[in-house]
């Protein structure tokens, strides 16, 4: 599993993207983790899945409210990670107004959540395989702090725990 100063695992991530420019076309786009973490702070959550209650009531809204705060800290970018498509985050971001705030990061074959060893099996519950709940602040590839929530919870994950990581580190 995934710990404290460890760099993340390789591999890509999609962001469906609004509007072209900066060398991104219109729709998904892949993204390689190691050089979109290069020379940053990313503040990173997941969660099990977009449009979720929690995750739609809580999980995202803390972060795209806490947006000014983060940079304020020095996080370079926000993003949201879950085992979902890149049109489904697409369209979740543009419900949750994420736009120029959270990036929303598809890992739609759960490649990026096997890798951490942080995954949830919701078969039981027809979601498969998933995203366990978690957040965690990368300086440079490198994660500093990562809490994962057990089982169900929304209680180490959200916006203001790592924040106030963020402003401490």
């Amino acid at each position: 599993m995934l710990k404290i100063g460890d760099h993340l695992p390789a591999g890509t991530l999609q962001e469906f993207i609004e509007v072209e420019g900066e060398g991104c076309t219109l729709g998904p786009n892949a993204f390689d983790i190691a050089k979109s973490t290069a020379g940053k702070t990313i503040a990173i959550f997941a969660l099990p899945g977009a449009f979720t209650p929690t995750c739609s009531a809580q999980h995202v809204p803390g972060y795209v409210q806490s947006v000014e705060a983060f940079k304020a800290a020095g996080v370079d970018e926000i993003w949201c990670i879950s085992v979902n498509d890149a049109f489904v985050m697409g369209a979740w971001g543009r419900e949750q107004k994420v736009a120029g705030k959270v990036r929303m990061m598809a890992d739609g074959s759960a490649d990026f959540a096997k890798a951490t060893g942080l995954t949830f099996d919701l078969t039981s519950r027809g979601m498969g395989l998933r995203s366990q709940r978690y957040s965690m602040l990368v300086v440079d590839g490198v994660v500093k702090t990562l809490n994962v929530e057990a089982p169900g919870k929304f209680e180490v994950s959200d916006a203001a725990t790592l924040l106030a990581q963020a402003k401490a580190s």
